[in-house]
């Protein structure tokens, strides 16, 4: 599928994994024209059935993404509008990029901060670089709160005392902290990390769509009471079982010594394997 044109964003597809690098000097604040990048990425990605990993990165090495855009706000608190209600644009797209059945990283080599981190919660999984990555929640010393999403996802993410801590707190939250409490999934040696998310994203490109795209399905249904969540793990597990794919793949693991005690012993090169099997 080829992807539109974007000014503030570099998008490269490779097979099942989909790349954008974000290019917004001087510090990719998310302006209105870089919201609308990010949002309509959003559409297209979801829409491409060709996709199954997407990764967003930073053309700067020291930000990820600053904050939304203070001046854009200050111009909608001067000329307020009529109240439309539940409807959040930005809460849309952080929605859109969690549900959408494609697994997204964020790969976070600088601070990122305000409407930035909130998106970035949004996505599946974030990696930080040790000494380098800072998240900041600037809302509430100017007045307002994370309206991006944060205050909902922070405290399911990190805990409620914690994200009361960052948000209220409004300071930094560096890298080894945030892998501590769950914010980031690791925190990498800067020379570590480039390297460590393409092999990840390549790696879960390289399994079954479907096989991915109903697992993090599945996932999904954890937010929901246990007994519920199951029903839904149950009923997508059996899709998944009676597949064609399913078959041939559980075959090709056997065939390649699944269940052996050399081969168990290497599972997840065995896993690689399987999945490089036609």
């Amino acid at each position: 599928m080829a992807y539109g044109t974007y000014k503030l964003l570099r998008v490269e597809q490779s097979g099942a994994l989909v790349t954008a690098v974000v290019d917004a000097p001087p510090i990719n604040i998310i302006t209105a024209d870089l919201f609308g990048e990010l949002a309509a990425l959003a559409i297209e990605l979801e829409a491409d059935p060709t996709a199954l990993v997407f990764v967003l990165k930073s053309a700067d090495p020291d930000f990820f993404l600053a904050h939304f855009d203070v001046a854009l706000l200050v111009a909608m608190a001067d000329s307020p509008s009529a109240s439309a209600g539940d409807v959040n644009t930005y809460h849309e797209m952080c929605n859109r990029f969690q549900r959408m059945d494609k697994v997204t990283i964020a790969q976070i080599e600088g601070r990122i901060g305000g409407g930035g981190a909130e998106l970035s919660m949004s996505f599946d999984m974030r990696f930080g670089v040790l000494g380098k990555t800072v998240i900041n929640q600037m809302e509430v010393p100017i007045g307002i709160l994370p309206g991006g999403t944060g205050t909902q996802r922070l405290p399911r993410l990190i805990g409620r005392a914690r994200a009361i801590e960052v948000i209220l707190g409004a300071g930094d939250l560096n890298a080894e902290t945030a892998e501590k409490w769950g914010w980031l999934n690791r925190a990498l040696p800067a020379d570590q990390i480039e390297a460590y998310v393409s092999a990840l994203a390549s790696r879960i490109a390289s399994f079954p769509p479907e096989a991915v795209r109903i697992a993090k399905q599945s996932i999904e249904a954890s937010a929901l009471p246990l007994d519920e969540g199951c029903r839904i793990e149950s009923g997508l597990f059996q899709t998944l079982l009676f597949s064609d794919t399913a078959r041939t793949k559980m075959r090709r693991f056997l065939e390649l010594g699944g269940q052996t005690r050399e081969a168990e012993l290497r599972v997840t090169e065995l896993s690689a394997e399987v999945a490089a099997a036609v």
